[in-house]
């Protein structure tokens, strides 16, 4: 397969404990963002083949993680959406302790991809993942999703203003401007994938 061919996939499991993770050795890349942010729209269009991850309309619809055989030599693992998804606080609470639980324990991670509307604000939450990614020093990249949805000039304004707030200066890779409608940085988000797994 080319370098730069889209990923071969195939979905492997949902656990609801993140104890019970897939533990054969292989590195893994999480997925994480806003309920409704395009996390699975995302996955599924670096990804050949049929559509491999599950897209609601309903915010809040993914409640575990789910693990995806990327090449058969490493994860995806889709994250449970954070936000303003209308579901119970116990329920909140507990995709909370799941996703915490992953991040901190699993030796496999090797980095983190985060789906950042890009006409949106940076909310708390979204500020909360992005500490403690940083503290941890795991690598990341911002994929800002539904860039289509912005003018060329207010895409370009909001890239830089994304850089300097989280990064204080300007860098091409650090943030994606991605587009599942025109395929807009999904080239560049395969590449960052591949370039840290190897």
């Amino acid at each position: 397969m080319a370098r730069s061919a889209l990923f071969a996939a195939r979905f492997v499991s949902s656990v609801f404990d993140h104890r019970k993770a897939p533990s054969d050795n292989r590195p893994a890349v999480a997925f994480a963002g806003r309920s409704n942010v395009g996390k699975s729209t995302l996955i599924n269009c670096i990804t050949e083949g049929k559509k491999i991850a599950k897209v609601s309309s309903t915010p809040g619809k993914t409640q575990s993680l789910n693990f995806f055989i990327i090449e058969d030599r490493f994860y995806f693992v889709d994250l449970p959406g954070y936000g303003f998804a209308k579901v119970p606080p116990e329920v909140k609470k507990t995709w909370g302790k799941l996703v915490e639980g992953y991040l901190t324990e699993d030796t496999h991670l090797r980095g983190l991809v985060l789906l950042i509307d890009c006409r949106r604000e940076f909310q708390p939450d979204d500020l909360t993942l992005l500490k403690w990614v940083v503290d941890r020093q795991l690598p990341f990249v911002i994929a800002m999703t539904k860039s289509d949805k912005l003018s060329t000039s207010q895409l370009q304004r909001t890239v830089l203003e994304m850089n300097k707030k989280i990064f204080g200066a300007q860098s091409e890779e650090s943030v994606i401007p991605f587009s599942a409608v025109t395929n807009r940085g999904k080239k560049e988000v395969v590449q960052w994938i591949r370039n840290l797994v190897g």
